[in-house]
């Protein structure tokens, strides 16, 4: 099993957590954005730079994850898409996308966006990061890692 990480909008604080987790666990973890990225000298961590464009990442992590791998992402879409292929979905807030809600969240985030088209003011973007989201995160990867190493 292997992690895989949406690195273009991802935390630099959850991909350190990852980084230490990768070597602590021996378990591969991969960046996959559309442009260069620094990470530490490991070799359970790599880079893979993809061409620019809508979801070219996305559809990349889709096109090389496996059944039962991680994918950290907090784009509602390519979790729907990786929970389909028997893969989790875990965002940097630490929340757990699953078969069973990924329904709800596609819906909102559908709503969400014909709200914006119609003008109509929905505020601004998620808050900023918090110590009780790195929390939640940090369980919930320790949690698959768990379960991953007894497999």
């Amino acid at each position: 099993m292997s992690m895989w990480v949406d690195a273009d909008a991802c935390p630099v604080v959850i991909k350190e957590i990852l980084f230490r987790a990768a070597d602590r666990t021996k378990m591969l973890v991969t960046l996959v954005a559309n442009q260069p990225l620094r990470v530490p000298p490991s070799r359970h961590i790599k880079t893979l730079q993809v061409a620019a464009g809508f979801d070219v990442a996305d559809n990349e992590i889709v096109r090389r994850m496996s059944a039962g791998d991680l994918v950290i992402t907090s784009d509602i879409p390519l979790a729907a898409e990786v929970i389909e292929k028997g893969g989790l979905a875990l965002s940097p807030r630490g929340e757990l996308h699953t078969a069973e809600n990924i329904g709800a969240r596609l819906n909102m985030r559908d709503f969400m966006d014909t709200m914006r088209a119609s003008a109509v003011d929905v505020g601004g973007g998620p808050p900023p990061l918090s110590q009780s989201d790195r929390k939640a995160f940090a369980d919930q990867l320790d949690c698959w890692l768990a379960k991953s190493a007894g497999n």
